[in-house]
């Protein structure tokens, strides 16, 4: 996944393969030719620059993500008077873009005063009804981590400079503490979220040991005095808040971590910008479901051929579909990297992944660069692996590719499950779908694109569907030369897709139980026990995001299916693809308008 999306959940607060064919032989509704009001861009572009403006002041922590620096010695005001005043300024930038004729302007302008009213909608529900700021407290333990980290973890500025900023928001990250305390309703948190950051607590101090420490030597005798004060008091701070979140909040942790089928329907709304249903979603998701496994099995009857103990044959009943599938993924799961070579065969396969990109002509590859670093312990916990691209202000700065280490406390049996999830293969689709041609790829091109607006409010539906779409791109191009296993690996990590978006309506909408969860997953999906305990808790701590995945390939897909009949033999893999990088990751549907010459809506 984008990291930019675990981000967003702390910087609200103060904002507050496809078997489902379309029809493309359909006749395609082309956009009329229309008179661009100049008076309506003015006033646009006017709007756009103020909301671009303004937010940054509200959110410094997230204006350092995006690469304005103006306001890194800042920190967002998490209080209840500070998310207040991001409801009011929300409020009033939708009134006045409500009042602009979005459809006379240009078509580019179309969609991105369609994307900035989307956001200001969606925050205005996660503040007026979400009300997450009263009951999820990662949004504020990410905020104090992410202040740190956004300052030092790129090196957009010299460091001396970014260790003062670094001085003055250590020094107000107390104040994050005392809101947190102020604004949560124990009562109303459920007790996952309240155990998740009580753990988390303590890794501010990670940052601190890794990127404020070795560098104290680029400031002056008298900041570092005023650090070294900060740090202590951070401390105190930290362990004030730790009794609190152990002997208040988790005691008294009370609330339901479900959505509900209302709620979660608006915040899915939001959350995708897409045209598909809840419904629609779950139906798609089934019939993948079906037509996937079908075809694992396929392979396995090739994989296991010359087993005499197993069913094979053309009408398996579903135990003997399931134990054959489960046998040849056996065979995958054998070849698996060590528990202290994981990171380092990260690097071997993104490497890999590269090279078969450049030599397949597959897409323009960019120059930005890109490293394979150890995930920070305060994102731990939430996923495996991200891709935190810079900010689309910061130009020239790292993508990272990130890697959760394997828990110390962990048994040898919980390792042997993971890592038998992570087996080799599987590492080659974390390369692919993290790094080259996926979300450090997607993202290089989103930040050439000129809409700054765009490049802030860079679609997860887009970001995530490109990068499963990569997946099976890869797999149908012949990388790791056609091999079965590796297809059918593949196909487990498509599953996971697919299994992520039913996970989600069915423990937020549908009440179902940790059992019903593990099922899905292990029996359904084919996941190893180690990976499915953590997409469990990954379930309760978050909503929507895990739709991201299937709905954005499904309409990843539906577009490459259109645009291929559409563009005939001028269609190429990399003209596509380069064409579909270039409009800067909004959400796919204004992709597929542009390409086809279809009406924005």
């Amino acid at each position: 996944m984008n990291s930019k999306l675990l981000l967003s959940s702390a910087i609200a607060l103060s904002l507050a393969f496809g078997a489902v064919a379309v029809d493309a032989s359909a006749a395609v509704k082309k956009a009329p030719v229309a008179k661009v009001s100049a008076a309506q861009s003015v006033k646009f572009q006017a709007l756009s620059k103020e909301w671009l403006d303004q937010s940054m002041r509200l959110s410094p922590v997230g204006a350092s993500a995006q690469g304005d620096h103006r306001f890194d010695a800042e920190l967002d005001d998490a209080s209840a008077a500070g998310i207040a005043a991001g409801l009011k300024f929300n409020k009033s930038m939708l009134t006045r873009l409500n009042a602009i004729n979005i459809k006379s302007l240009s078509r580019e302008d179309q969609i991105d005063a369609l994307i900035l009213k989307n956001e200001l909608q969606s925050s205005i529900f996660q503040t007026e009804k979400l009300q997450s700021w009263k009951w999820d407290p990662q949004s504020y333990s990410g905020l104090a981590g992410s202040a740190i980290y956004t300052l030092m973890s790129r090196d957009y500025a010299p460091i001396g400079q970014r260790m003062k900023s670094a001085i003055s928001r250590i020094e107000k990250i107390p104040t994050i503490f005392a809101a947190a305390r102020a604004n949560l309703d124990p009562k109303r948190v459920p007790l996952t979220h309240a155990q998740t950051v009580a753990r988390q607590n303590q890794g501010i101090f990670d940052l601190i040991e890794n990127y404020i420490k070795p560098n104290m030597d680029s400031l002056n005798a008298a900041d570092q005095a005023r650090m070294n004060a900060a740090i202590d008091k951070l401390k105190v701070a930290v362990d004030q808040h730790q009794t609190w979140l152990d002997k208040t909040l988790v005691p008294n942790a009370k609330g339901d971590f479900r959505l509900g089928a209302k709620m979660y329907d608006e915040k899915l709304k939001y959350s995708l910008n897409s045209e598909l249903s809840r419904q629609e979603i779950d139906k798609r998701a089934e019939a993948e479901m079906t037509r996937v496994r079908k075809v694992m099995y396929g392979i396995a009857q090739n994989v296991l051929k010359d087993r005499k103990n197993l069913h094979l044959g053309a009408k398996p009943s579903a135990d003997q579909e399931q134990k054959a599938i489960e046998a040849a993924l056996e065979v995958a799961y054998a070849e698996k990297p060590s528990r202290e070579n994981l990171v380092e065969f990260a690097r071997e396969t993104l490497k890999e992944s590269t090279d078969f990109v450049r030599d397949h002509n597959i897409v323009t590859l960019p120059s930005a660069p890109v490293e394979i670093i150890i995930m920070p312990k305060f994102q731990q916990g939430f996923s495996v692996a991200y891709a935190d691209s810079p900010g689309p202000l910061d130009k020239g700065q790292k993508t990272f590719y990130a890697v959760s280490p394997i828990p110390e406390e962990w048994t040898d049996a919980q390792v042997d499950s993971y890592l038998r999830e992570y087996n080799t293969r599987q590492i080659h689709l974390l390369g692919i779908h993290e790094g080259t041609p996926g979300h450090y790829l997607e993202g290089a091109f989103s930040a050439k694109n000129p809409s700054i607006l765009r490049g802030v409010l860079r679609s997860g539906l887009f970001a995530e569907g490109w990068a499963v779409y990569t997946e099976d791109m890869m797999r149908k191009a012949g990388y790791m030369n056609n091999d079965p296993l590796f297809h059918l690996v593949q196909l487990k990590f498509y599953l996971r897709t697919i299994s992520n978006s039913l996970l989600d309506q069915g423990i937020h909408v549908h009440n179902w139980t940790r059992e019903q969860a593990m099922d899905l997953m292990t029996r359904r999906a084919f996941q190893q026990e180690r990976e499915a305990a953590g997409k469990w808790v990954r379930a309760q701590l978050s909503s929507t995001q895990l739709a991201t995945y299937f709905v954005g390939v499904q309409e990843q897909l539906d577009m490459r299916r259109e645009v291929e009949k559409a563009w005939g033999k001028n269609f190429t893999l990399k003209k596509y693809h380069d064409k579909v990088l270039s409009y800067g990751a909004p959400a796919p549907r204004y992709v597929k308008q542009m390409i086809l010459n279809q009406p924005i809506h």
